[in-house]
């Protein structure tokens, strides 16, 4: 994984700040239903890692999404905050938050058998299917 030195960001309405020392500059794509869900579409992601600081904490609201992640979002503006993994606390965040969208690359797409018929991204990336993805990404 290649690391920017350090993200930061925040959400619509300036009550969360983040800082992410670790953050990647590859960005994945998830097209589950149920990312799909929570966003309109696949949840464009960077990872970055488990130092991640924010600043404003009592406004953000932790939705427990499945027996493995949880997910997080401003409870002001609504801003989608993190995909973060419960055992290691590794947080996924929306790329868009770090406002550093030209040192991103498109690397990877996940659940692409989950992705509906109505888009397609251009770009050449990885592609993997759910059980693929938990077969090279579960410990």
């Amino acid at each position: 994984m290649s690391n920017l030195k350090t993200g930061s960001g925040s959400c619509l309405c300036k009550r969360v700040k983040i800082t992410a020392p670790s953050i990647s500059n590859k960005v994945w794509a998830c097209h589950c239903t149920m990312c799909r869900g929570w966003g309109g579409g696949a949840f464009l992601s960077v990872d970055c890692g488990t130092d991640v600081v924010f600043e404003g904490e009592d406004n953000i609201a932790v939705y427990d999404s499945s027996q493995w992640a949880e997910r997080g979002f401003c409870k002001q503006c609504g801003t989608h905050l993190f995909y973060r993994i419960k055992d290691n606390r590794q947080c996924f965040m929306p790329a868009g938050l770090f406002g550093q969208g030209d040192v991103f690359e498109f690397e990877i797409q996940v659940f692409i058998d989950e992705r509906p018929a109505y888009y397609c991204f251009s770009n050449e990336t990885r592609k993997l299917t759910g059980e693929e993805a938990f077969a090279e990404f579960t410990p």
